[in-house]
């Protein structure tokens, strides 16, 4: 990149600092240009006075100079730190404009750190994550992948199926070389061990994205079985309206909550049953489907009530936790009728604190279980599942095709590592060969 960009690193509007970043082989004209001075010494902090080409004084701003290749960018890179109010802001970015910058676009800075090799894919993805990051658990998936913990492990499968393409290409390219006569036939053990860790780590494809975008957890059951009621006392406010009257709720409330260090989406959905009405029905469908993609289910039933469970109780699925409300009230024939179910359950009263304490510490319990693991996951994006998919397919068919058509599962094998070369933008023709003359003596 040949031109120079500058952004406002911090929020905008009214503050005690406002950091001004530039980036580009014009940085260090456009400080000089300022501050009346050249750059100070990298990584150092210089009291500067700024001002525009006519000379008036735009603000008395802490300057830090980046030289490239050793900055986030690559690039030389400078930061101005101003004072905050927004007509210094406005003066300062007016002066660099003026001086032939320009603003840089959304992500512009991480694209060039890609770019230029300070980041890959995956890096700067994280770097995205971690400023969306809302919760604990968020921040440490995106530290996590920001340090390399998903790069690494990308890069290890990549380089075993460079390995095993060589010793393929081997078996293709050089068939008259000393070479021994089972080489493409020792590509299979570690295809198969590759194999096997993307298969597991395509089972656990699920963890990652529910840590960036939320656990989902439902409100399901039959009309007034208190699911408003619950939801408000676990969000803490009056999210959802609570009346007396049946179907109350029409549409999927969904309330953004953090449990144990996640972020947590608790939605409240309208009552399961039978109706004639358009509206409700419609109800009664989104809630059906919000609450199958649900990755947890809590069936409320008012133990008080007759008949009402009943309705609902052919959508329960294991897993699902049963949550019997009105524990206040003298229980009635639909308390018997859930407990027939063979799911785990809690009687609470939302008026009582310590059973609504209770219920969210059993929530805390099942979404630390969910989501934290050993393991750093493997896909915290559609895209890198959608990568291990692929290569998991061109994998399963190069075993296959390894004994009767060598070249084909060679190419096979090619397009695996493409494909999760794809998730951290790193690949080369050049790393096979290489692979293949350091490991057989190729032409001795």
């Amino acid at each position: 990149m040949t031109d120079t960009v500058f952004a406002l690193a911090t929020a905008p509007g009214r503050a005690a600092v406002a950091v001004v970043r530039l980036s580009g082989p014009a940085s260090g004209a456009a400080v000089e240009a300022l501050s009346g001075k050249a750059p100070p010494p990298p990584r150092r902090a210089s009291l500067r006075r700024l001002r525009d080409s006519a000379g008036a004084t735009l603000d008395e701003a802490l300057v830090l100079w980046t030289p490239g290749p050793a900055s986030y960018t690559g690039e030389d890179s400078a930061e101005l730190h101003l004072h905050g109010g927004p007509a210094i802001v406005e003066g300062v970015m007016a002066a660099l404009l003026a001086q032939g910058l320009r603003l840089a676009e959304p992500g512009e800075f991480t694209r060039r750190a890609f770019e230029n090799g300070r980041l890959d894919l995956a890096q700067a993805e994280a770097v995205a994550d971690l400023v969306d990051a809302e919760t604990q658990g968020q921040a440490r998936q995106a530290l996590g992948q920001l340090g390399g913990a998903l790069s690494n492990r990308y890069e290890t499968w990549r380089a075993g199926l460079t390995q095993a393409l060589a010793m393929l290409e081997a078996a293709v390219d050089f068939p008259d070389e000393e070479l021994p006569a089972d080489v493409a036939a020792r590509a299979r053990p570690p295809l198969e061990t590759l194999l096997g860790e993307i298969d597991a780590a395509l089972a656990d494809e699920g963890r990652g994205r529910r840590v960036r975008e939320g656990f989902r957890i439902a409100l399901i059951g039959a009309p007034n079985a208190g699911k408003s009621s619950l939801l408000n006392a676990l969000a803490g406010r009056d999210a959802a309206i609570v009346t007396a009257t049946p179907g109350t709720t029409r549409d999927v409330i969904e309330v953004p909550m953090v449990l144990a260090g996640y972020k947590a989406l608790l939605a409240d959905t309208a009552g399961v049953r039978e109706t004639d009405e358009a509206i409700e029905a419609e109800g009664v469908r989104r809630a059906q489907a919000w609450a199958h993609d649900a990755d947890l289910r809590l069936w409320v039933v008012d133990q008080s009530a007759a008949g009402e469970w009943a309705r609902a109780r052919g959508l329960a699925r294991e897993g699902d936790l049963l949550v019997l409300t009105k524990a206040d009230l003298t229980p009635g024939p639909d308390r018997d009728a859930a407990m027939e179910q063979p799911l785990d359950h809690l009687a609470l009263s939302v008026l009582a604190p310590a059973d609504v304490a209770t219920l969210r510490a059993e929530l805390e319990r099942r979404i630390v279980a969910a989501l934290s693991g050993a393991e750093f996951p493997l896909a915290t994006r559609i895209r890198h599942r959608d990568s291990l998919t692929e290569a998991r397919r061109h994998m399963r068919r190069a075993l296959d095709e390894l004994e009767p058509a060598v070249e084909l599962a060679a190419e096979d094998v090619r397009l695996a590592a493409r494909a999760l070369a794809r998730v951290t933008g790193r690949i080369g023709a050049e790393d096979i060969l290489d692979v293949v003359f350091s490991s057989f003596c190729i032409g001795k």
